[in-house]
């Protein structure tokens, strides 16, 4: 697990200057060791979880600002991980083109988050690991705050004044990671990059690269919140690992973290029988892929699954629509 890589480094993250020889240290994994291993609330997506959360939130349709008041942080401190390769698939069915595709199978995301009491404000940070199973930080983090509106803008986390940078979807008019969202890079790297005097095209193609690190992970952890606060929630299974770790604490290895390991819930099947009238039909449309569709009404959300229509070899879909419902004071 990318949260065990992370409790279990102490390297420091050291850059050379090529020109002068002169080493300096960055944060990187180590400096967060002690706040994931102390971090209270831990989650792991299952695979289909994973492309469930991407699916919502890169549909076409999909718009999570509009449930922006129904989103939460569940604790102050929370861990969220995933597997990296079921999220790039998913990412490539809704036209992202990834510049550097994960070639590792057990390569694995992350997101740290820290949180206001209320879980409407706070800051995070990525994290995933590399081909040969090292753990790295995003050199930029976020702050957001879920409750401005209008022209409002989130307010600083601390009183570190740096640029800050928006990222927003295009094709909305409006959206939560353009209206809650902040960048900036973190304070080593800051000062790194300031020092080095980057000419004004370097310096925003490095930024580009570096949103590319954090900006595409956020909202799939957002609709992952959303789904947690829905009323039936999500399936949890808590894994505790107290005979594994008293073997590996006996051999002098540091103790597994436990985790909630977070499941998808049961979503509508595809029928096996066919239709002899679909079947044989001339005018049945060719088989292609209809994107999903999410739409709020009051306290529930409605979300047209991804499915095929077409060609009817493939098989009925027997029902499109899941509904959540949220309690009324889904935010307290």
């Amino acid at each position: 697990m990318l949260l065990d890589l992370i409790a279990q480094s102490r390297a420091p993250f050291l850059v050379q200057h090529l020109s002068s020889g002169r080493v300096t240290q960055l944060s990187g994994a180590a400096e967060c060791a002690h706040q994931v291993t102390s971090c209270p609330l831990r989650f792991v997506l299952t695979n289909d979880l994973t492309r469930l959360c991407t699916a919502l939130a890169y549909s076409k349709g999909a718009r999570t600002l509009e449930c922006a008041d129904l989103l939460h942080v569940p604790a102050e401190w929370v861990w969220v991980e995933w597997c990296q390769q079921p999220w790039e698939n998913e990412l490539a069915l809704y036209g992202f083109s990834l510049r550097e595709v994960c070639s590792a199978a057990g390569a694995r995301r992350g997101v740290l988050i820290r949180s206001s009491p209320d879980g409407r404000r706070g800051t995070l940070r990525t994290f995933w690991t590399t081909d040969d199973g090292q753990a790295l930080a995003s050199s930029m983090e976020a702050f957001f705050d879920l409750d401005v509106e209008g022209a409002e803008v989130p307010e600083w986390p601390d009183d570190e004044c740096s640029r800050v940078v928006r990222v927003a979807d295009r094709e909305a008019k409006e959206d939560v990671l353009g209206r809650c969202f902040r960048f900036r890079y973190e304070r080593s790297w800051r000062e790194y990059y300031e020092q080095a005097g980057l000419e004004t095209v370097s310096d925003a193609t490095l930024t580009r690269h570096a949103l590319g690190t954090i900006a595409m992970d956020i909202p799939v952890v957002l609709v992952f919140f959303l789904l947690l606060a829905t009323r039936s929630s999500l399936p949890r299974h808590p894994q505790t690992f107290a005979r594994l770790n008293r073997a590996r604490l006996k051999k002098g290895k540091a103790p597994l973290l436990e985790h909630i390991e977070v499941t998808c819930p049961l979503l509508p099947a595809y029928q096996d029988a066919v239709s002899d009238r679909l079947r044989g039909s001339r005018h049945s449309p060719r088989l292609h892929h209809v994107r999903g569709h999410l739409f709020r009404r009051g306290g529930e959300l409605f979300w047209r699954v991804p499915h095929l229509r077409g060609n009817a070899r493939w098989g009925a879909v027997k029902t499109r629509t899941v509904t959540w419902a949220f309690e009324r004071d889904a935010r307290v």
